[in-house]
């Protein structure tokens, strides 16, 4: 078993900062490779403090925001426009980050993209669902519709 710290979330294992015990290859072929996790070491420990005092400023600050966020979430689809074939396939695949900036473009709020999780790859136009953790007790489904770019307006 390999002891290291998290600097990410890691759905099922822990949030950033947190120490964790993990099998030797998971550590070494995913985590590390990957940037969600550093080797635990005793000086290791004191970035422990920095981790988990930058995940607090990125959170939302009490549960009644959250919800509420949660609330606006809910409340209607983001609409994402993406360049895309005649047979509606991507040219490529949606990512976080264009789903969090989509969600502040339509004025819901500002999400960090870390706490976005879509299960499948979004590869064609339609409608979607993420899941987004806005605070450790509140999970909004956010639902999305993919549409593609005309012609005109050409990323």
């Amino acid at each position: 078993m390999a002891k290291i710290i998290l600097t990410h979330e890691v759905s099922g294992l822990g949030a950033a900062g947190d120490i964790v015990e993990v099998k030797n290859g998971y550590a070494r072929n995913y985590l590390l490779p990957r940037g969600f996790a550093i080797v635990w070491t005793q000086g290791g420990e004191k970035q422990v403090e920095s981790i988990k005092a930058a995940r607090a400023a990125r959170a939302v600050a009490n549960l009644e925001d959250a919800q509420a966020l949660a609330a606006k979430l809910k409340s209607q689809p983001v609409k994402i426009t993406m360049k895309a074939g005649s047979n509606g396939r991507l040219f490529g695949t949606v990512k976080t980050t264009e789903i969090a900036a989509a969600v502040e473009a339509a004025g819901l709020g500002k999400i960090d993209k870390r706490n976005i999780e879509v299960n499948d790859q979004i590869k064609s136009t339609g409608n979607y669902t993420a899941t987004v953790r806005v605070h450790a007790d509140v999970v909004a489904n956010l639902r999305l519709q993919v549409v593609a770019a005309s012609k005109n307006n050409v990323l």
